[in-house]
């Protein structure tokens, strides 16, 4: 049976639907034995013998004058297009995969032509794929050039997307993500001449440095005394496939209310006054920014992210206790509720185990003390590298148990 090509053809196209259509991979496979090109009576015949019937479409192009077909999907594979081209009959032929799951025929012509049939013959098992074009003047042939317009055929290239980033399970090394608090025009908590920015930074970078010689890949949302929006810290961790991300603040709260090292974990039902009081204090970045994302969320997208936190969240927990626990060992001054829920910004991302660790308060002046004592923050660092630590090879051992 024959299908006129614009007609036919692309009607079953949309017929079977788009979808299915973009399904089809290399599916056809050309036999030389049934393909030539022949000019014969001042007309020339382009025969493809393929596997099975696909979806084509045929057009002219001009500089030079040149035949088009368009497949989906044809394989090409150890075939020489010379070998078709008997006589001469045009002046070259070529063929390949040019986009992913699209196949083309290039014929360039001897001359201005118009293309009298083009028509796929089906069999249960075969096609054959023929063409028929004859000579025209420059005019006609300027004329009829042109690929027809269909949505079918027009499509964009597929965007190109990062691998899956798939949780950590000990097969390489931990990449984690420092987020130290605040920076440039938000300077944080302040008292006798120090910043919170300026304080976590270089407590940050100390980390760093140590989580670097355990073997952790480490990256810093700021390395100096800038200004980072919020939503820029989370998309940095994700952009790296974080495994980890922790943010680094040293708040201020009356005298009595707070002092010692807190680690917190997200909880947007935390009603507790402090904890609302310091989210105040963390998201004003995003106030200042000009731009606050929090509540936006469309429904589809508020679904995924808290199916993505079932996972995420038993994570952070234990993360969260692990850490507390490796700084108390350490010795180290902690909140008398060492792990709190709060409803930070930054510990919203569903995807990447996130904690924010406030490691002293400015409005305490015996937090103050420590947080300008270099062995002080060298202890706190090797606290939180063997939190982590232990953290992690618990955490990859899951992740294995759960692939098998």
């Amino acid at each position: 049976m024959k299908r006129i090509l614009l007609g036919i053809a692309l009607a079953w196209l949309a017929s079977i639907g788009l979808v299915q259509a973009q399904d089809f991979s290399a599916l056809a496979r050309v036999e030389p034995a049934r393909s030539h090109v022949r000019a014969t009576d001042g007309q020339t015949e382009i025969v493809l013998g393929i596997s099975q019937p696909v979806p084509f479409r045929a057009y002219l192009l001009d500089g030079p004058p040149r035949l088009i077909v368009d497949f989906r999907e044809v394989d090409f594979t150890g075939q020489n297009p010379a070998d078709m081209n008997e006589g001469g009959a045009l002046q070259g032929l070529r063929w390949g995969r040019f986009r992913p799951g699209w196949s083309r025929l290039v014929a360039e012509l001897p001359g201005p032509m118009r293309l009298l049939e083009a028509v796929e013959e089906t069999a249960p098992d075969a096609a054959l794929v023929r063409m028929l074009l004859e000579p025209v003047s420059p005019e006609d042939f300027t004329a009829r050039v042109g690929a027809p317009s269909s949505a079918l055929w027009d499509l964009p290239q597929p965007a190109v997307t990062a691998a899956p980033h798939r949780r950590q399970d000990g097969a390489r090394p931990l990449r984690v993500v420092l987020d130290p608090g605040h920076g440039g025009i938000d300077p944080g908590a302040e008292a006798d001449a120090q910043s919170e920015a300026v304080l976590v930074l270089t407590f940050a970078r100390d980390l760093k440095e140590a989580m670097t010689r355990a073997g952790m890949e480490v990256l810093m949302t700021r390395e100096e005394d800038i200004f980072v929006p919020l939503e820029t810290r989370i998309t940095v961790a994700r952009a790296v496939g974080a495994d980890l991300l922790l943010s680094l603040h040293a708040d201020a709260l009356a005298e009595g209310e707070a002092t010692g090292a807190t680690v917190y974990l997200l909880d947007d039902a935390a009603q507790d006054a402090a904890s609302q009081k310091l989210a105040e204090r963390h998201d004003r970045a995003d106030l200042l920014a000009g731009v606050d994302l929090s509540g936006h969320d469309d429904a589809v997208a508020g679904v995924l992210m808290d199916l993505a936190r079932v996972e995420t969240h038993p994570r952070s927990l234990r993360l969260a206790q692990v850490l507390a626990g490796a700084i108390k060992a350490e010795g180290l001054k902690m909140h008398r509720h060492p792990v709190q829920g709060a409803d930070f910004s930054v510990l919203k991302s569903p995807d990447i185990p996130s904690l924010l660790l406030e490691l002293g308060f400015l409005s305490s002046e015996a937090d103050r003390v420590r947080l300008l004592d270099a062995e002080w923050r060298k202890r706190m660092a090797r606290a939180v590298v063997k939190g982590v630590e232990s953290w992690a090879q618990a955490d990859a051992a899951e992740a294995r148990l759960l692939r098998k």
